[in-house]
């Protein structure tokens, strides 16, 4: 498989940010295209579109890192592909997401992420520029506290990774 392309999106205030990945750039954009009172309604698409967790890891809670700093409980996992030829670089990220369906801005967090960075390769996800979530145009529609419950889930994906690869 190539290399997934990353794409910049940029306003007046961060032309010289890191590139996202380009699924994340896309979903950045459809944010940005839409006013600021309709990405509640976007982010409420996503919170619909996150898959179920694995039946591997229902009933199975200590197999999953909660996200303490979400609002409402958020619980994840990362697995990696095995790569062909054993590099760590050709392996792929797989995100899976426990949230409430009466979490519905949590859930969308986790579906834009989910959206945004399953399957692409290790050094991808590793790349992804740790402000990522404030460039969806959110902190206009919810609070500076929901927002930084994204944050950390993308830190904490980014540690499972860094810890998985590194094993």
């Amino acid at each position: 498989m190539g290399l997934t392309h990353t794409v910049s999106v940029s306003t007046d205030t961060d032309t010289d940010r890191a590139a996202l990945p380009t699924a994340l750039a896309e979903i950045a954009e459809d944010f940005s295209s839409v006013p600021v009172r309709d990405r509640l309604e976007l982010l409420l698409e996503f919170s619909d579109g996150l898959p179920d967790l694995p039946e591997r890891y229902v009933g199975h809670p200590e197999k999953l890192e909660q996200v303490d700093e979400c609002q409402s409980p958020l619980f994840l996992v990362v697995e990696l592909d095995e790569a062909a030829d054993g590099s760590v670089g050709d392996r792929r990220v797989h995100l899976f997401f426990q949230a409430p369906a009466e979490a519905p801005t949590t859930r969308g967090f986790a579906g834009i992420l989910h959206e945004g960075l399953d399957g692409l390769t290790v050094p991808e996800v590793l790349a992804v520029p740790d402000d990522a979530p404030y460039r969806f145009g959110l902190a206009e529609a919810v609070s500076p506290l929901r927002l930084r419950g994204m944050v950390a889930m993308l830190s904490r994906i980014k540690r499972q990774v860094r810890l998985k690869s590194a094993a």
